[in-house]
């Protein structure tokens, strides 16, 4: 069984001089009646949870602990089929949580719609996210609002069923790639859109902080094709 551990970023990483990579993490903090994020430095956010959580997708009989690559995982999509990660197979892949209602949203799914039409077809690079209503409570909804939702936005790229990334109830794919690259205060993801690169065999390569836009990744999802 593979130890676990945590990898570090590569230099190219921290030499880009726009992209900051997710062991310099700070987070968003949640605002009241607000939907806008600021650039100022504030207090890290609580994490929060609906008090009636919608559709929660959990795969518990997948271990974190022994995988080594993200192909060894399923998820379930908006429609509730069990999807193998293997399917990803040669492709690079970023990973991202996401969230309908957050200071991130309008950005952050406006340029992973650019990044996808760049290079899916070109490099053969693959987007998953992954709905989550951890952070505020701003991924409210069930599969079927978050399916209306991606539709407006003209959403290309994979979006999976609604997990957690945190805690006991975390979706196992989320827990190993938490436990391979640490954010700045451990394992945890802090805030919507975190994101994640893994290379063609499915390892965990590095990790981002949300305010590091998907445009930002060109340069080091570039190593991995």
């Amino acid at each position: 069984m593979p130890q676990r551990r945590s990898a570090r970023n590569k230099k190219g990483a921290e030499s880009a001089p726009e992209a900051v990579v997710d062991n310099a993490e700070t987070v968003e903090p949640p605002k009241k009646k607000l939907r806008t994020t600021t650039a100022k430095k504030q207090s890290k956010p609580k994490e929060e949870t609906a008090p009636n959580p919608v559709e929660v997708s959990e795969t518990s009989d997948q271990d974190a602990e022994s995988a080594s690559s993200i192909h060894q995982f399923t998820a379930r999509d908006l429609n509730g089929e069990e999807v193998s990660l293997e399917k990803y197979k040669g492709h690079v892949c970023l990973l991202v949580n996401v969230a309908s209602r957050c200071g991130h949203t309008s950005s952050n799914y406006k340029e992973l719609n650019e990044l996808y039409e760049l290079y899916a077809e070109s490099k053969g690079l693959r987007i998953l996210a992954f709905p989550c209503n951890q952070f505020a409570g701003q991924e409210p909804g069930d599969s079927k609002k978050i399916s209306e939702f991606i539709k407006k936005k003209g959403v290309k790229f994979d979006v999976f069923e609604k997990v957690e990334v945190n805690g006991k109830k975390a979706h196992p794919l989320w827990k190993f790639m938490t436990e391979k690259i640490h954010g700045p205060k451990g394992p945890n993801i802090n805030w919507n859109f975190t994101k994640f690169i893994a290379d063609k065999e499915g390892k965990v390569v590095e990790r981002f902080k949300p305010t590091v836009k998907p445009l930002q990744l060109v340069e080091h999802l570039e190593k991995y094709w």
